[in-house]
Order: C-alpha cells, then structure tokens, then sequence
C-alpha cells in the first residue's frame, strides 16, 4: 500500500492505480478505524479494481473545538490495518491542503440537511458537503462507499453529488454492527462497562419499533415506546427518535416500505446515533 501526503505525488499515485482502465473506489474516512471501516475496504474491493482510503480529520464537522482536539488520531495503527485489509492507496490531506490561507467557500445542501442532525449540529453538514467535494475532486473516483450508520450523512452526499453532477457512485454499505446490535463507533469507546451494556438497547428498541409499525402500529406510538425503553434503560437526553422517508428525511405519520427509524440520544457522556430501514 502506497502512502501519500497532501497532494505531492497524488496525481502519478493515481494514474498508475489506473493504468488499463482500472476502476477507483474510495472510502473516506477520519481515521481511529475499527471493523466498520474495514467492511467499507472490503465493499470497495468488490466494486472496483483499487481502493483509496482517505484520512483526514475534518474541523469543519466539528461544532466543539474540545471534541475536534479530542478526537483520536492513530494513523500508524490504521495504515496497518488499511494494509492487511488490501487497500491500495492511503491519502493523508492536511488542513492546509484542504483550507488554505483565504479559503472561503463552503457547500450547503439544503432541504435533506436541515432536520435532525443538522438542527442539533448547525454547520455540520455543511462541513460534510465541503470536504467529500475535496474528496472527490482530489481522487476522482468511480465509486465511493459509506457507511448506512450516518443515514442522513448519506442523503447529504448523494444529493451533493447529484447536484453538483460529480459522477461519483455513491455506496451504501449496511451498518456493521457487535454481537448485540450495538453499530460499531469510536464513540462506543467512551462508555462505561455499564454504559455499553445498556447501549444495546438502542437497537433493540429501534427493531421491535419497525416490527411494531410494519404490523400497524403508528410510528407515534411506537417512537413513544422506543424513548420510554430508552428512559428505562438509563438514557438520558435525546435528541431524536423519529420515523422518515429515507431520501427527504421528512417525517412520516404512516408505514411506508422502506422508510428509516433514526435515532440520536445520549448515554451518559456519549451521544449515540443509529438508525434502521422499515421492510
């Protein structure tokens, strides 16, 4: 696996990964890499004949500068881990690579953006928007996979992409998730034994909620029980449960094949997002 910081030596990097036609896939990512990411190198794989995968710790993302500091960065353990899984390339941009002296351009998707996350992060997608556009347009890639585990983040980059007819295929990959259901994160780190045992209520909830609606059960009810469960279980704070289309993010009162339970909620110090498609 070839290692390239900044742009110094990008563009050859890339011509050589296409010599013959061959396909590009990307997977960006901010690093601190666990099971999850490494499932989105093996979909990449799948899709296309090299793989890229980007490190960059975007402080745009970031409505607490605490938290961006705090943020873990280890790329010498996530190289190693890109290499064993096969990954190709690994593209390690600075922030001076990315918002120079003078930047002053930001990419906001309107519509998809506004609830939910972006109601309780304002910015935040706007910073998402901003750096997968560098993204694409310094690798230039065929396919692109993420996670489903940030839906919403999904929408944003697919609506970007269409808007702004980059040509990208954008993958979704399903959440990759530990023996109890818990979506695996970085974040899932923070919490107490305690905690972690508790977590795996979240997705507990959220599967008996969509079993419960596509029974016939209306979402309302069925929200209402997923934040009592919640509450029972040692929760604290949530910022969301609600029942949506899965490409408007609009709220929906009715069953509708395919739609997604999200959710975003604090146990203890860490704040937990999850979500589920409704069959």
């Amino acid at each position: 696996m070839q290692t390239i910081n900044g742009y110094d030596g990008l563009e050859k990097a890339l011509s050589a990964l296409r010599e013959g036609g061959q396909r590009i896939a990307m997977v960006p990512t901010m690093g601190a890499l666990h099971d999850g990411h490494l499932a989105l190198v093996a979909r990449a794989k799948e899709v296309a004949d090299k793989v890229v995968v980007s490190i960059f710790v975007n402080p745009l993302q970031f409505n607490d500068k605490g938290d961006l500091d705090r943020y873990p960065r280890q790329v010498e353990s996530d190289a190693a881990k890109l290499e064993a899984a096969g990954a190709d390339l690994l593209w390690l941009p600075t922030s001076d690579d990315f918002y120079p002296q003078g930047y002053a351009t930001t990419i906001s998707v309107a519509g998809v953006s506004e609830p939910w996350e972006g109601a309780h992060r304002p910015g935040h997608f706007d910073g998402v928007a901003t750096v997968v556009a560098k993204l694409f347009t310094g690798i230039a890639p065929d396919v692109a996979v993420f996670g489903e585990k940030d839906w919403q983040q999904l929408a944003v980059i697919r609506r970007m992409n269409a808007d702004l007819g980059l040509g990208v295929d954008v993958v979704g990959h399903p959440t990759v998730r530990a023996e109890d259901g818990l979506a695996l994160s970085s974040r899932n780190a923070l919490l107490s034994e305690e905690e972690r045992q508790a977590a795996a209520t979240l997705p507990d909830a959220l599967k008996q909620a969509g079993a419960a609606i596509a029974a016939g059960t209306t979402p309302a009810e069925a929200l209402a029980q997923v934040e009592n469960r919640l509450a029972n279980a040692g929760f604290g704070k949530v910022d969301y449960v609600a029942y949506v289309d899965p490409d408007s993010l609009e709220p929906l009162d009715m069953h509708q094949n395919g739609a997604r339970l999200i959710a975003a909620v604090f146990l203890g110090k860490v704040r937990l997002i999850d979500n589920m498609r409704v069959e």
